[in-house]
């Protein structure tokens, strides 16, 4: 079964077209291009904490006077070349996260959430306009993420001994429309990172982020081009032409226009458990 569309396909062997084998299936997601979507850069958005000490000490001061912290992330899903890309921040040339954070005590957990998407990629000025706040579309929760005590680590479960985790953190699926505007603080690059270099790889991304190819495989995508058409569909899509999907660094991040490959992998291991 051929991944190309029938309207795109140029070969003049078609496809052999096996039994339908979609039970059960989520719906299936369209996918925009990479290019429908326009980019900008705004004021620096300080860290709240200088180390990972300090966010920890944070962390218990919120345990004690408000309970479980509850912290949202979106998985925002385009493509290029037929290729899922993830939407994703870097702080540092070296820490990677997903767009979102904790919610405050007294937030509802999805206009909350939403909040903090728009504190993160919502765009400003001249660039914003037309554009509605907390106009994102949140779709399935896909992932929920438990720190036990207040330690760098989280666990996909709640260990059997735990009986008060201090933090719970669910990865959101959000379904980009077909074209949007998205800005990024002057001091964080906003990256598009390929799932076949997330895939087990751990060592530069952690346990969180290099899970989201797993999460993601439920789902059926659709490929549309810049025209709106359908060009490819899953299982199995593959790459347009000769072009291999790569990182691609789509605003801010200051002068600096190269991704630093070479991050040091102890420091986002610890950023993956401790500052998403």
């Amino acid at each position: 079964m051929s991944t190309i569309t029938p309207n795109a396909l140029q070969s003049q062997r078609p496809p052999i077209i096996p039994k339908p084998f979609n039970a059960n299936q989520p719906p299936t997601i369209r996918l925009y291009p990479l290019s429908n979507y326009t980019f900008g850069v705004k004021e620096t958005q300080p860290e709240e904490d200088p180390s990972v000490m300090a966010r920890l000490n944070r962390l218990d001061e919120h345990y004690a006077n408000h309970g479980l912290r509850r912290t949202c992330e979106g998985i925002l899903v385009c493509h290029e070349h037929n290729h899922p890309h993830i939407l994703m921040l870097q702080i540092a040339n070296a820490f990677f996260k997903l767009p979102g954070d904790y919610l405050r005590p007294d937030d509802d957990e999805i206009e909350g959430f939403k909040a903090r998407l728009d504190e993160r990629l919502a765009p400003v000025g001249s660039i914003g306009e037309g554009e509605k706040p907390c106009d994102w579309q949140i779709g399935d929760c896909l992932a929920q993420w438990w720190r036990p005590n207040t330690e760098t680590f989280m666990y996909p479960f709640v260990p059997a001994h735990i009986t008060r985790p201090k933090e719970c953190k669910k990865l959101y699926f959000i379904q980009l429309p077909e074209t949007k505007v998205l800005s990024v603080p002057k001091n964080m690059k906003l990256l598009a990172v390929p799932l076949f270099e997330l895939y087990d790889n751990t060592q530069r991304y952690g346990p969180q982020l290099s899970a989201i190819p797993h999460l993601l495989s439920r789902y059926n995508f659709e490929f549309v081009d810049e025209n709106g058409n359908v060009v490819a569909a899953t299982p199995s899509a593959g790459y347009a032409g000769d072009v291999k999907p790569q990182i691609k660094h789509l605003a801010g991040g200051g002068d600096d226009d190269d991704v630093d490959m070479n991050a040091d992998a102890v420091n986002v291991k610890q950023e993956n458990g401790v500052h998403n």
